[in-house]
């Protein structure tokens, strides 16, 4: 029978007791930032009123309220963690004994276009871990691709059917490829949720890099379970597998920082937590039935599909009084990250457009407050970096307007009798300073948070070496953000002009950046930070100097960039005893075989290039792989779902046949990409196609094929 919603919320949690917790942090947030803005606007009421100043005071309580509310998530977190928090769902009920027996779960893997080796590597190390558990034939694993790549179509079938022989997988590991691309990701899911959704209570989702210890895939389920108003569970990812010192640098502040974070987090959402797209369990029926996404009114980029689904996803969940949690003490989920600045941003381009649309969602009927507070954030993820530019440029124009008209820096007494003694110059480095300490106080409780945990401190190679990673964390942090924020500026104009963003896989690989593409995309910062420099020092030498670690990381860029991105340097740091993670100090059994396995594959493998429609070449010649992707191809068919795409999608009409003719008699290079697919989407066609390229004369093919052919038979 279909899982019903509970009518009424039957939560783990009071609601006085949320309610509670919401008002107090959020009023710390909210007290800390009139404070430090009164002081701010007494500042700005010293030096003479104008319309500009109103305009910079907004925006620095703007700014400083996001900071606020950054400082109290370290602040709560840290105080939860050292004494305790009895409101966290692992902690609620007992669920370490609970039986599982009789339920089902799938685990899928959502791809495009993704470098196969490492997503079956990931895969492979989740189930060999599930296996020791001995609770594997509870899970189902699924390769849900949106891959339009033909190369990547064919070697992720073949390296599929490699996979499940060695394992002798055979009915627990599966591979699906739909037709229609339609709504990315979540559409990947729906559409899998549409056809095999009905035969599981819950499905887990994972990242093209994910990687999951059995452990923790059987707590999730148990966790479920024991908590039956739950429609979500969120795991706090850990980053690994990093190499590059930009990706190390990302790579400990994930390991050391998020835990207090995440604690913070966890005090006010609770039960109305949040969704960040994978290594998260999800109650199959309640998600089929209530989180379907709607499309978006108005144009591309705010309207049409939501791109940051996630988060809609658990509004949705929540709206509906399913629970959403984060289980952020529990140990044993990972992922990887960009390992350059470049890479980084260009992730931050897509993830900008999505939470952007939430503007749009955020008015949406029914949404729990909780919920909009989590768009909210999200939305001011991105526009902190513009406000904070603007905030910038404001006081440079203040600053420059005051010393163009002569007027006295110090035209009134201040308002509070404590600081009518200071100087102007004293009265900005105390607000300044204050800042400083906002931001940099939830760090610095980490670090206590590490010297409090023996055993933790071990993990991150002692507490010495902890803080000097912290400090260098700091320094290249410090540099990094003016780039963010001049990405993010562009992000966000770009987005109001009506430019939206392509969907491009994701670069994790450490290759390193090459300075002539580095100058390429950072040219433009290293300009702004020249000429803003020296426009600056030619006016006010003073102020010139207060600017400096500002126009320190623009000027920087270009050199920044390439060396972070260095696995040289990054292994350097590690020989020093620099950003090192517990995942580095005792490597978990699942990374080390993920380590292993990869390694084999890059002495194994053939690293020559392969040709132009190596692909389409391999499933038309190579029996084995035609095989393969045939009985996928009709075992597709055999399901409504997929009839209807293939309908839809062309295959089996007669122009396929025509095209495979063409195919074979003028080459890959006269069919479009399109056709191509199409092509390959035809199974009546392919075994046809395998038939004929073996069995026509030499003379009546196409050259390409007759050096495919030959390619062939010399690599038998």
């Amino acid at each position: 029978m279909p899982e019903k919603p509970p009518q009424v919320q039957v939560t783990s949690v009071p609601r006085v007791q949320r309610g509670w917790r919401l008002f107090v942090f959020y009023s710390s947030a909210l007290l800390l930032t009139g404070v430090v803005s009164l002081l701010f606007a007494d500042l700005l009421w010293r030096t003479g009123w104008s319309a500009s100043r109103t305009v910079l005071l907004v925006l620095f309580v703007i700014l400083f309220l996001l900071a606020a509310v950054g400082c109290m998530h370290g602040v709560y977190g840290f105080f939860l963690r050292t004494f305790g928090d009895r409101c966290r769902i692992t902690n609620l009920k007992n669920y370490l004994g609970q039986n599982i027996d009789g339920i089902s779960t799938a685990v899928v893997f959502p791809i495009y276009n993704e470098d196969s080796v490492r997503v079956y590597e990931g895969l492979r190390a989740t189930y060999e871990s599930l296996v020791k558990t001995g609770h594997l034939d509870r899970f189902d694993f699924f390769i849900l691709s949106d891959s339009t790549d033909p190369d990547k179509w064919i070697e992720e079938e073949r390296r599929w059917f490699d996979l499940i022989r060695e394992l002798d997988a055979l009915g627990k590991i599966y591979y699906r490829r739909r037709l229609d691309n339609e709504s990315r990701k979540s559409g990947n899911i729906r559409d899998f949720l549409s056809a095999w959704g009905r035969r599981y209570r819950y499905f887990m989702v994972c990242d093209a890099d994910s990687i999951m210890r059995g452990e923790t895939l059987v707590s999730l389920v148990k966790l479920m379970e024991v908590h039956p108003t739950t429609g979500l569970i969120q795991t706090v990812p850990a980053i690994v597998n990093a190499e590059s010192l930009f990706g190390r640098t990302q790579q400990f502040a994930n390991r050391l920082y998020a835990p207090v974070f995440i604690a913070g987090l966890n005090y006010w959402a609770l039960d109305l937590g949040n969704y960040w797209g994978h290594n998260a369990i999800i109650r199959t029926e309640p998600f089929m039935q209530f989180c379907d996404l709607p499309q978006l009114p108005g144009q591309k980029p705010f309207g049409g599909q939501i791109l940051s689904h996630d988060f809609v996803e658990a509004a949705l969940m929540s709206r509906e009084n399913w629970e959403v949690w984060f289980a952020y003490d529990l140990e044993g989920s990972y992922e990887e990250t960009p390992q350059a600045m470049i890479e980084n941003a260009q992730r931050e381009r897509r993830w900008c457009q999505g939470n952007l649309q939430h503007s749009l969602v955020l008015f949406a009927k029914g949404l729990r407050g909780v919920s909009r507070l989590h768009l909210i954030l999200g939305i001011f993820g991105y526009l902190a970096g513009p406000l904070w530019l603007a905030f910038l440029l404001t006081f440079n124009f203040i600053y420059t307007y005051q010393k163009h008209t002569g007027l006295s820096d110090i035209t009134v007494q201040a308002f509070t009798p404590y600081l009518s003694a200071l100087s102007g110059t004293a009265h900005a480095l105390l607000i300044f300073l204050i800042c400083m300490v906002v931001i940099m106080l939830p760090k610095f409780l980490a670090l206590i948070d590490l010297a409090n945990d023996w055993p933790r401190r071990r993990e991150f190679g002692g507490l010495a070496r902890a803080t000097t990673s912290v400090v260098a964390e700091t320094v290249f942090s410090t540099l990094h953000a003016p780039l963010l924020m001049l990405w993010h500026t562009r992000f966000v104009v770009t987005n109001i002009l009506g430019i939206s963003v392509g969907w491009a896989t994701q670069k994790r690989s450490a290759e390193g950046t090459t300075w002539l593409f580095a100058l390429q995309r950072h040219w433009g910062h290293t300009l702004i930070g020249l000429v803003w420099g020296a426009l600056m020092w030619q006016f006010e030498p003073a102020l010139f100097w207060w600017f400096t670690p500002v126009l320190a990381g623009m000027v920087l860029s270009i050199p920044l960039s390439v060396l972070t991105s260095r696995r040289r340097l990054g292994a350097r740091a590690r020989s020093a005893g620099l950003f090192l993670t517990p995942e580095e100090i005792k490597l978990p059994d699942e990374l080390l075989s993920l380590r292993s396995n990869m390694k084999i594959h890059e002495l194994t493998d053939d690293a020559t290039p392969s040709r132009a429609h190596a692909g389409l070449a391999e499933v038309v010649l190579d029996p084995y792989v035609n095989a393969i992707h045939v009985s996928l191809l009709r075992e597709k068919q055999l399901n409504p779902v997929y009839a209807e795409q293939f309908t839809k999608f062309g295959a089996g009409s007669d122009r396929v046949q025509k095209l495979g003719e063409k195919l074979l008699a003028e080459g890959p290079e006269k069919l479009s990409a399109s056709e191509r697919m199409l092509v390959m989407s035809d199974q009546r066609v392919l075994v046809w196609l395998h038939q004929q390229a073996w069995q026509r004369p030499g003379e009546t093919l196409t050259p390409w094929w007759r050096a495919a052919i030959l390619e062939y038979s010399r690599r038998d």
